[in-house]
């Protein structure tokens, strides 16, 4: 049965199986075609037929054009289109297709041999076409050669939208065919026709062969090849047979273009066997190719499969381009080869037009950046910015950028597609279009969907340059006024009405005028009509009938006056009429001229003359010659004030009448443009010195919304911790902007001396700059002043950096001179200048100087262009010179060096660009070359060199500067695919950067572009060269754990010790002869040369953070991190990487500058006082005095894991206690403190077990040899007179013994060598030291110390013996025993004066007989035991000594200042039997990390390879030395926790602190997956946004500040989406409504705002609780009918002052109501723990009228109130007053916390209650996870997690 055609098929029926264009559209007959020029019909021998000659010497004005008319279309919807043509010998040709998509965006597709190259945009595509003759010497691109045969191009059209553009193909619209060429005809068809096979050869193939009225005719016994070309564009998609190819394959004399990538991007076709890049070069016969190109022919080209090029377009997914090749192909029809080339891609979202060459697999996603934020502002001119009509925008060039800026909210969005700068505006009354023409003759113009942003048409203007452009207020017309080609001024109208419809626009009328113009508007009332204004003229203009004519307004006396700029003062009425408008005009001298349209004349003439007269003081009236006036340069009218811009800086508003100043504003420089928003409200000003901003006219406050450099910028320099740039210009200027709004916040000028490079100083709040005289000087971001000026150098500065840990800068000049300097103290100076070092006469360029990141290695261009010299940064040896010259072997010139950069020092790479375009890897030590002693060289680099160059730090995006582009390439994959390009830019880029956490891009030449980069982390990628990383397993969710991405995250398996000690890598694992790095006792001070990592001083970073400086920072600035798949772009590491850049063994000797032996008294700081540190860093403080449970009754809560809770895990570490944490790595024990639980967890799986019984805060831990005991001491609480130790047997996890040994706090444990002692020392109080048999724990003996004591230690060696440090004295004991009893004799040794004041804080044992002590001012102190002496002391560190460990011949030091430090002692034994003749250089430092505060714990392994140290800041670290890093393994806040969050699908949990900080955290594993971080700010409140709002992605986070601010953080993004201040004062509660579009949010003072958290508007003020603050907002869904009013949202807030309101809303109504109003009695004492206790209430999740409140009442009770009977129904009574409450979702479960240290839950349905205990502190926070199956507590800074069973 024959099945009917669907409609759309019937429609396009006619078309099939293929269409004679030439006779549908009946060509010959001329009526629905247009033929220009010389166009005739002429008989062609070799087809031997009638065909088309269209010839001329300029192709646009000899053409053939199907439809007629451009208003027409042809409707051809066949996917291929032939065109069987032959260009014209010598000449050049044209073919031009419009193309619509199927969302009716017109394409334009063009094919010529004029084009050099591809070049792409969002409506216009333009491929090369290059006739490639057989010569030796070819030009790719140019005429045609004398033997062009004729040609079918098949073009998919299909293909050429889906791949260059990403769109779908609709139609062909229209065809024009110009000069120079022959045309048989055109053809469209849904088939591909295969011309060269005949139709007996189609009976055996399974292929369509070419109709016969479209195939070309073949003689008999000739090959179709030899006659004819047939070019395919793109590639086919069939596999055509090889073996009718192979009968005319090329004979061997066949040119081949060779394998790799062409100099141009053009494609190559050919009927040949041949290579291609881009774009089809077709082949012809040259007597002389054979002996040109014998060497080349016989190397065969394997045959590739079509169907492996392109993929199904017809995927479910969709078109994209991961499934389809993304570069032009087109293959011969013989033999179908491709090679990449390059293309650019041009994205409908108005992104960046992204490039790419070859295969972008590696890119995940594509495109890898995308742009963010521009800085800049002008380029062409600073005239063209103008309000959108809403007001709530301003629409502004950057360059060859459109940038629309939101000024509420600084967002910005762009416009991209120009080439060049931007030199006119205009938008239309309804934002509906934009249009925007830029300056490089001949002007390109662009018509732009203004809210998507979208290209609607592209076209060239008759005019040369084009200056103005204006609008009419329908959007219908559009003027412009320019310069044609002569000079003269030309004025053209435009019909712009059918763009929006898929139209195009049309030319109404242009006019020629000898008339100077410098302005031009659309009058409002009338679209016919205009106005303009020049030098001595103003005219009026108006079109009809397709003219325009002028006619000029009588000025009189005012006729030589230089007209500047006009506009049309609008009626307050709004009368369209013309007699309603006046026309204002404004000169330079001063004069505005009111003019009357209707009658042209000049109605008011006013001029503005300055205030005062010089020595007047009053103001004078002049008369209309008397002086100069005010150089009026813009003005812009609203119906009731006029606002003028001058060239003396100033804005000024006056009334229509000029009768006075209404306000002014002072500018930096003259005011170029100025314009009235829509309201009449702000004024937008201009200045020529690049600054942008607007006036309020209510508030009186002159907002900036943007600065800009006035001339390219040269470099840039990115600092971490503030989250700045810096930026040098040509414009002789350094400025510093805040990345995150990109505000300037500084500005240097330098009006004799312009700047050429700078660097930021990594640790201080200081940038260094080099200037043209040679001077390099710092300056201080906090003085905003020159600090230090060195003039070292006699030429320009052409290149500055500085070592990681800030201690080296260099500086290089364009004489050739390299210069080093000392940064270890704020006054730098110069350590050493080398003549003719660097590359003379070499541009300033960022990359001119790199220090590798490990801070060890310098490298730079220099002596010479052709060389690259590589030395070390401290001692400025030379190790490694490469000659480039000999690498660039395929020229006949040497190459060049032109920039450098390092990789990451795990990698050891040295990359460096060449002057012919290649980037060469090489190995920084030996010099070889990367990758098999091959050249590495990236395919399709740019043909300009490139002047910088960096790579990203996990080595996995190599980035250049290319010319106006920015090139990305997939640096990890071996066989480089080719780049992603990125344009933009309308001026070479001079720099190009990633930002500190290498989540951004910035580049800089004629402004800074700013860019994300999207790359997600990918759990497979690795630094090339480095073993794999191990990959997760399976069942990682959205949010897994990252232990495998990065070292500094939450680790997911810690790395098992080995017996034997890693490798040492390196060359410097042993001292250097001559001890270069070393210092003798008779040494000067000098600069640390130990190995410093990029993040300074091995530092280990924290985990994701987003960091915001309320402080010395101008807007909200913040920089994010994530964990995960949620952003975090950080390759995995194995073992063999290492995150900070420290080699384990590779110890750089250290200048330890007070290394000295103590027998020689050392007088260098004789007279100057050391610095004193108390010895705090051993005391144990408790947060506040613990309370014990159940205090009023004396009794003990049932234990933690019986009844219906059952604690599962805890979240934090006490960093205020001390060694607190063991860790036994032959056994893998590992126990901590949190509490007064201790927590023994599983390293590799996360399981913790919880060990209770401590009544207050545990001080201390201590294992016994045998890891068998574990000792736990904590203080007194307050029903205990003395401190407890508990005894815990490690296996069964029991108490053993409890015993209680001092009144105080037990500061230290330590069990003896043979664990048959215990010794506990009491703290400064008590000053009391016990020993306790361990065999039944009783006391053995006891004393008290006559000074404090903060460390005891037993003799490792003797069992016998044991030492105490303190204040001032070292104490040691000797255990003697007689029978049962043991005695104890002691030695007091003071300190000797050498070692300086201060007091011994730490001690460990060494190798017998040594003893190292640390003390609070930073130094170690060797003692010989047996001689009771200090031998030996260095300044190890700036803050006190904290902790000594020993093992081996390695000590490991940690400090105050959170510094942890590896030491090789070896020697030390050494120097003690020398003496003071001995030389103290064998001791130096290996290793150094610091981690996030003082160090308070510590357990190693045997061979200190790996340990696991605590700090102050409640983190646990895993540190490995071999590998240089530092893994957090326990994370929890610092501060008191105020509120804990669930996202709705319950995956994740998010927390806030007074810290400042948000953390999310994985559910499951409580591991910190993100982190956001203000700074010198507390976070009071948080809410995380519910489940109907949005998808999963799309989840936030509203966190409330003490300083009234609301922030709202993407949790998906990690990013702050906003930040608002609907407060005053702090905020105390926030919350979401139902649908998660409103935010409720309350205050200290009682003020409830609601606002919006998309645009960061407060509407609505609620302050029915003034006076006392908002302590609850709890918000359900619930109708309310039931209760009397309407509304979506009940909710209620709860005040201090025991009131609490009921509220009905439905804000997307902005309806609310109230429903209840409660007020509790209150007693008039009830403090609890000297704090009120809170007002809580929340409604019951089980029950929607009940409502649960407690607060401070008469009775300790829980009060439930029925809302519908408007009464209290029950009340359960409480032992204490609640300060925290959570009701159960899904059962009738209470939980209550109190602030005596006691959690109880409460069944509201049986009626019973069972208490728990767990906290050492007030249980102020409690919360149910949505499920109900886990419960939430805090009490101060810890965080319990309870398990609910049975759910």
């Amino acid at each position: 049965m024959r099945r009917e055609p669907r409609p759309a098929e019937a429609l396009t029926a006619w078309q099939h199986p293929f269409l004679n264009v030439f006779r549908h559209f009946r060509v010959d007959e001329w009526k629905r075609s247009a033929k220009q020029g010389d166009v005739a019909v002429v008989t062609d021998k070799t087809l031997k037929g009638a065909v088309y000659r269209i010839r001329g010497s300029v192709s646009a004005a000899n053409y053939i054009q199907l439809p007629k008319s451009s208003t027409q279309s042809l409707g051809l919807t066949g996917r291929y289109l032939y065109v069987l043509f032959r260009p014209l010998p010598s000449k050049h040709f044209v073919i031009h297709l419009d193309v619509s998509s199927k969302d009716n965006q017109v394409i334009r597709v063009s094919f010529s041999n004029l084009f050099k190259e591809f070049k792409s945009t969002a409506t216009w595509l333009q491929f090369p076409l290059v006739l490639e003759a057989r010569t030796p010497q070819r030009d790719l691109v140019g005429l045609a050669p004398s033997g062009a045969r004729w040609t079918c191009l098949q073009l998919d059209l299909q293909d050429v939208l889906l791949v260059y553009l990403n769109r779908c193909y609709g139609h062909l619209k229209s065809i024009r065919l110009c000069a120079s060429l022959l045309v048989r005809n055109l053809y469209t068809s849904d088939l591909c026709f295969e011309p060269a096979i005949s139709g007996a050869q189609w009976a055996k193939l399974p292929v369509t062969p070419m109709p016969r009225e479209m195939a070309f005719p073949v003689p008999k016994g000739e090959s179709w090849h030899d006659r004819y070309i047939h070019v395919r564009f793109p590639s086919e998609s069939l596999k055509v047979p090889s073996k009718p190819i192979e009968k005319s394959c090329s004979p061997p004399e066949a040119v081949l273009l060779g394998p790799g990538p062409q100099p141009l991007p053009c494609p190559v076709a050919s009927s040949k066997p041949v290579r291609f890049s881009v774009s089809p070069v077709v082949q012809t016969p040259s007597p002389t190719a054979q002996s040109g190109r014998a060497a080349l022919a016989p190397r065969p080209f394997p045959e590739v499969s079509l169907s492996q090029e392109r993929s199904d377009a017809s995927n479910a997914d969709g078109p994209g381009f991961h499934s389809l090749e993304p570069w032009a192909q087109l293959e011969a029809s013989d033999i179908h080869t491709a090679a990449a080339g390059t293309h650019v891609l041009t994205h409908e979202s108005a992104e960046v037009p992204v490039a790419r060459t070859g295969s972008c697999e590696g890119f995940l996603p594509d495109p890898v950046l995308r742009l963010k934020g521009v800085i800049g502002f002008g380029g062409h001119g600073t005239r063209q910015a103008l309000w959108t009509p809403d007001g709530a925008a301003v629409v502004y060039p950057c360059h060859a950028v459109i940038v629309v800026l939101l000024v509420d909210t600084g967002e910005q969005r762009f416009f991209l597609g120009h080439t060049d700068k931007v030199s006119a505006l205009a938008l239309d009354g309804s934002s509906s279009l934009l249009a925007s023409a830029q300056a490089r003759a001949p002007s390109v113009m662009r018509l732009w969907d203004f809210q998507t942003g979208r290209c609607l048409c592209l076209f060239r203007s008759p005019m040369h340059v084009v200056c103005s452009l204006s609008f009419s207020d329908s959007g219908a017309l559009l003027c412009g006024v320019g310069k044609d080609h002569h000079g003269r001024t030309m004025v053209v109208a435009w019909g712009t009405g059918q763009v929006g419809l898929g139209g195009e626009v049309v030319v109404l009328a242009k006019a020629h005028t000898d008339f100077d113009v410098q302005a031009f508007r659309v009058t409002f009332f009338d679209e016919t009509r205009m106005a303009s204004c020049g030098q001595g003229s103003v005219r009026l203009w108006r079109l009809r009938g397709g003219v325009l004519r002028s006619c000029p307004v009588d000025l009189g006396e005012h006729h030589a006056l230089q007209f500047t700029d006009l506009a049309f003062k609008q009626a307050r009425d709004g009368c369209p009429e013309p007699s309603a408008a006046m026309l204002f005009v404004c000169s330079r001298s001063g004069h505005i001229l009111e003019i009357d349209c209707q009658r042209m004349v000049v109605r008011h003439a006013r001029r503005l003359l300055p205030t005062r007269t010089p020595g007047g003081p009053h103001p004078q009236k002049q008369t209309f010659s008397s002086g100069p006036g005010i150089a009026i340069s813009s003005l812009s009218v609203s119906p009731a004030m006029c606002a003028v811009g001058s060239e003396d800086g100033f804005l000024r508003l006056w009334p229509l009448d000029f009768s006075s100043v209404l306000l002014e504003a002072e500018h930096e420089g003259p005011v170029s443009s100025v314009c009235v928003s829509p309201d009449g409200l702000r004024v937008l000003s201009a200045t020529s010195s690049g600054h942008l901003g607007f006036l309020d006219t209510l508030s009186r406050v002159y907002h900036m919304l943007a600065r800009s450099h006035t001339a390219p910028v040269l470099a840039l320099a990115m600092e971490q911790r503030r989250g700045q740039l810096a930026t040098v210009s040509q414009d002789r200027t350094v400025r510093i902007w805040d990345l995150a709004t990109l505000q300037q916040l500084y500005d240097f000028t330098s009006s004799e001396d312009a700047p050429c490079a700078v660097t930021f100083h990594p640790t201080r709040p200081t940038f260094f700059c080099g200037f043209s005289s040679g001077a390099v000087r710092s300056f201080s971001l906090e003085a905003a002043e020159v600090l230090v000026e060195h003039t070292c150098h006699r030429g320009a500065v052409t290149g500055l950096t500085a070592t990681p840990d800030g201690r080296l800068l260099f500086s290089s000049c364009s004489q050739g001179s390299l210069a080093q300097y000392s940064c270890a103290d704020p006054q730098w100076h110069v350590l050493r200048v080398a003549a003719d070092m660097v590359c003379p006469d070499a541009p300033a360029s960022p990359s001119a100087l790199a220090v590798s990141r490990d801070g060890r290695l310098l490298a730079f261009v220099g002596p010479s262009r052709c060389t690259v010299t590589v030395m070390g940064s401290a001692s400025l040896d030379e190790l490694l010179r490469v000659d480039i010259g000999t690498l660039d072997l395929a020229s006949s010139r040497l190459d060049s060096a032109m920039a450098v950069c390092f990789g990451p020092a795990a990698l050891g790479h040295l990359l460096v660009s060449t002057s012919s375009n290649r980037v060469v890897v090489l190995d920084a030590v030996s010099g070889r070359i990367i990758r098999e002693s091959t050249v590495f060289q990236l395919p399709g680099v740019h043909p300009e060199p490139c002047p910088s160059l960096t790579l990203s730090e996990d080595a996995r995006f190599l980035l250049i500067a290319a010319g106006r582009t920015i090139k990305v390439w997939d640096y990890a994959t071996q066989a480089s695919p080719g780049p992603q390009v990125y344009i933009g830019h309308s001026e070479p880029v001079q720099a190009v950067a990633f930002s500190p956490d290498q989540q951004q891009v910035l580049s800089a030449g004629d402004a800074v572009f700013l860019w994300d980069v999207l790359a997600p982390t990918e759990s497979d990628q690795s630094f090339p060269g480095a073993p794999p990383a191990c990959k997760t397993g399976p069942g990682a969710g959205p949010l897994e754990d990252a232990a495998s991405r990065a070292s500094e995250l939450p680790r997911q398996q810690v790395p098992k010790p080995c017996q034997a000690s890693p490798p040492r890598l390196g060359v410097c694992a042993r001292p250097p002869e001559g001890g270069d790095g070393t210092l003798s006792p008779s040494d000067e001070e000098g600069p640390c040369e130990e190995s410093c990592d990029p993040e300074g001083l091995g530092q280990a970073s924290g985990p994701p953070v987003l960091t915001e400086e309320e402080a010395g920072r101008a807007g909200d600035g913040a920089w994010a991190a994530a964990v995960g798949s949620w952003g975090l772009a950080l390759p995995p590491r194995s073992p063999g990487q290492p995150r900070e850049q420290w080699r384990a063994g590779q110890g750089r000797w250290c200048r330890c500058r007070g290394l000295r032996t103590v027998g020689a008294r050392d007088t260098r700081n004789s007279g100057a006082p050391r610095t004193t540190y108390l010895a705090s860093c051993k005391a144990f403080t408790p947060a506040r005095v613990s309370c014990s449970p159940h205090s009023a009754k004396g009794t003990c809560p049932p234990p933690a894991s019986g009844g219906w809770l059952r604690l599962k895990a805890v979240v934090g570490y006490s960093g205020n206690g001390r060694a607190n944490m063991v860790w036994r790595p032959d056994t893998g024990f590992f126990a901590y403190t949190c509490g007064r639980l201790v927590v023994v967890e599983d390293l590799h799986s996360g399981a913790q077990q919880h060990w209770s019984g401590h009544s207050a805060e545990i001080s201390t831990l201590a294992l016994s040899h045998s890891a068998q005991v574990l000792a736990s001491a904590s203080g007194r609480s307050s029903t205990t007179a003395h401190c407890q130790i508990r005894v815990w047997d490690v296996s069964g996890g029991l108490c053993q013994h409890l015993i209680f040994p001092h009144s105080t706090t037990v500061l230290a444990l330590a069990f003896s060598p043979d664990d048959r002692l215990l010794v506990t020392l009491g703290d400064h109080d008590g000053r009391t030291l016990a020993l306790w048999g361990t065999a039944t724990y009783d006391l053995v003996s006891s004393t008290r110390l006559p000074e404090p004591v903060h460390g005891v230690a037993f003799n490792p060696w003797d069992a016998g013996e044991l030492t105490c440090v303190g204040q001032g004295t070292v104490t040691f004991w000797l255990l003697q025993q007689r029978g049962a009893d043991i005695s104890l004799q002691v030695r007091r040794e003071p300190v000797p004066e050498a070692v300086g004041a201060g007091e011994l804080t730490s001690l460990c044992y060494g190798a017998p007989p040594l003893l190292y002590c640390g003390t609070s001012s930073g130094q170690v102190c060797v003692w010989d035991t047996r001689a009771g002496r200090c031998f030996l002391s260095w300044e190890a560190d700036d803050g006190g000594i904290g902790l000594l460990l020993f093992s081996g011949s390695r000590l490991v030091s940690g400090s105050s200042t959170g510094r942890l430090r590896l030491w090789a002692v070896g020697a030390v034994s050494e120097l003690r039997c020398k003496g003071s003749g001995a030389r103290s250089s064998s001791v130096f430092m290996e290793h150094e990390l610091v981690l996030d505060g003082a160090v308070v714990s510590a357990s190693f392994d045997d061979s200190v390879d790996m340990g696991v140290v605590g700090t102050t800041a409640g983190t646990l670290w895993f540190v490995s030395w071999a590998e240089g890093t530092s893994t957090r393994l326990i994370s929890g806040h610092r501060s008191k926790v105020n509120e804990v969050v669930f996202s709705p699908g319950e995956s994740h949990c998010a927390t806030c602190s007074e810290d400042g900080s948000v953390r999310v955290w994985a559910l499951a594993s409580m591991e910190l997956v993100i982190q956001f971080q203000v700074l010198n700010q507390s976070c009071l409140c948080l809410a995380w946004s519910p489940p109907c709002c949005g998808r999963p992605e799309q989840q936030r986070l509203a966190a409330g500040y003490g300083d009234g601010s609301l922030r709202i953080f993407s949790v998906s993004r990690t990013a702050m989406e906003l930040k608002m201040h609907p407060h005053p004062v702090a905020l105390t509660t926030v919350a979401f409504s139902t649908d998660g579009q409103t935010v409720l949010s309350g205050d200290k003072d009682g003020l409830v705002a609601v606002s919006h958290p998309c645009t960061g508007t407060t509407f609505r003020v609620l302050s029915d609780h003034q006076g006392a603050p908002i302590s609850t907002i709890c918000v359900t869904c619930k109708e309310c009918e039931d209760l009397g009013v309407e509304g979506t949202d009940l909710w209620l807030a709860a005040s201090g002052d025991q009131r609490v309101s009921v509220w009905a809303s439905d804000w997307l109504r902005n309806h609310c109501e109230l429903v209840d109003w409660l007020s509790f009695p209150m007693p008039a004492t009830t403090e609890t723990q000297g704090h009120l206790p809170p007002s809580l209430a929340a409604f019951c999740p089980w029950d929607g009228a009940l409502l649960m409140y407690v607060g401070p009442g008469v009775y300790k009770e829980v009060i439930i109130y029925n809302l519908c009977q408007k009464q209290v129904v029950e009340k359960i009574p409480l032992p204490f007053f609640a300060m925290s409450l959570s009701l159960s979702p899904g059962t009738h479960l209470l939980a209550v916390g109190f602030a005596e240290c006691m959690l109880r839950l409460v069944d509201c349905a049986m009626g019973t209650a069972q208490d728990f205990a767990g906290h050492d502190n007030a249980v102020h926070l409690c919360r149910f996870t949505p499920s109900a199956r886990l419960l939430f507590t805090a009490a101060r800074n810890e965080i319990l997690v309870w398990e609910v069973p049975g759910l």
